[in-house]
């Protein structure tokens, strides 16, 4: 996969309506700090399209972004930020979840998890939540840089056990700082596409 061109096309609030492309949607997942949008910058070669905040929580809006005028990375909004309301928490929560059901084009949802800590309640509310939308998600295990090489697969199977993921779940290491991980979102996301009939 090689990132030419990127834009931010849609941004959507709790109340707008889930727009309809026909291009493939890839959405990324993940708790209010775990690095998610270090994550798509790095993925999309751009510093600092998907604003990184020293604010968890920034993101309050569902994010598009067209990606080579082939398909999309769609930045759902960090869950699990103490400082929000809980109206605010359900409203966002519901937004995610409309666009689960109501995407037609959505491909794959990416989860993202710190892989230094078990996962949380949330994250595994998150998991179950994708899965019960008729999703398998592929785990993200992102801060890589920050344990120790020797740690990677203990902590990758922390990951697993903590989500009670299916066997076959895909977990890939990742790290913004290195990029440790990065070719093998490509890969993934390119033999996603080509079974669907997209463009790799």
């Amino acid at each position: 996969m090689v990132i030419k061109n990127v834009s931010l096309e849609t941004v959507i609030g709790v109340t707008s309506k889930i727009p309809q492309n026909n291009m493939p949607e890839i959405a990324f997942a993940g708790k209010s700090n775990v690095g998610k949008s270090s994550l798509i910058n790095a993925l999309m070669n751009r510093k600092s399209l998907a604003r990184t905040s020293a604010q968890p929580g920034k993101t309050q809006t569902i994010n598009f972004y067209n990606i080579n005028d082939t398909l999309y990375f769609v930045d759902l909004p960090g869950y699990g930020y103490a400082k929000v309301s809980r109206q605010e928490k359900e409203k966002w929560g519901k937004m995610i979840e409309r666009y689960l059901r109501q995407s037609k084009v959505l491909r794959v949802v990416f989860l993202l998890i710190d892989i230094r800590h078990d996962p949380s309640a949330n994250d595994r509310m998150m998991y179950e939540w994708i899965c019960a939308n008729g999703f398998q998600p592929i785990i993200i295990a992102t801060k890589a840089d920050k344990i120790n090489r020797s740690q990677l697969q203990k902590q990758v199977k922390a990951v697993r056990q903590g989500l009670g993921v299916e066997k076959d779940t895909v977990v890939i290491p990742f790290s913004a700082q290195t990029k440790q991980g990065r070719d093998e979102i490509y890969e993934t996301i390119d033999s996603i596409l080509g079974q669907s009939g997209g463009e790799g």
